[in-house]
């Protein structure tokens, strides 16, 4: 395949993945007390920085998450939304590459995912006591972003595969 159609491939994949985050993340939306809201989104964040170069992970993730924040009606968060879920995407996709030349596919995974996972949870308490002014309020809203994190990585591990014969990323994740 071509260099432009390699481009083309990727720019599709980052696209499709981006809508994969939104959508994921509007599909069950549970309002979290005092704000913002816990959704499934982080599964597909997390397969994305899995299945694509930490850069395009990051963008994707980062403008889908967004993106929902803005269709569900919570504008306070699409600034925060947009930079934590792109450094979280952005933090795994960099793990994963170090950690698969370290142990097996499925610990690697893990691995990775808990480091962008806690760049979410951290990102969120920061951005909500910047907003909220309430340390306490901030610290509530971390409880289900632990819970969503947790979810994410379980569900990544388990769809990540999948999403590699999908888009035909396979040496992506093994390389």
């Amino acid at each position: 395949m071509g260099k432009d159609k390699q481009d083309l491939r990727k720019l599709t994949n980052a696209a499709m993945m981006s809508a994969l985050v939104c959508i994921a993340t509007l599909v069950i939306p549970i309002p979290i007390p005092g704000g913002g809201y816990a959704n499934a989104g982080d599964i597909v964040l997390l397969v994305t920085a899995f299945v694509l170069s930490p850069g395009l992970a990051a963008v994707a993730s980062g403008f889908g998450a967004a993106v929902a924040d803005i269709i569900l009606g919570y504008s306070m968060y699409v600034p925060g939304t947009l930079v934590i879920k792109a450094l979280a995407a952005l933090t795994a996709g960099l793990m994963i590459r170090w950690a698969k030349k370290h142990m097996k596919l499925v610990p690697a995974m893990i691995v990775a995912g808990i480091c962008g996972e806690l760049v979410m949870i951290a990102g969120y308490y920061g951005y909500e006591y910047a907003i909220l002014e309430n340390a306490v309020a901030a610290a509530a809203g971390a409880i289900p972003n632990i819970i969503q994190g947790l979810a994410g990585i379980a569900g990544a591990a388990v769809l990540t595969p999948l999403m590699e014969r999908i888009l035909k990323t396979k040496k992506r994740i093994e390389d």
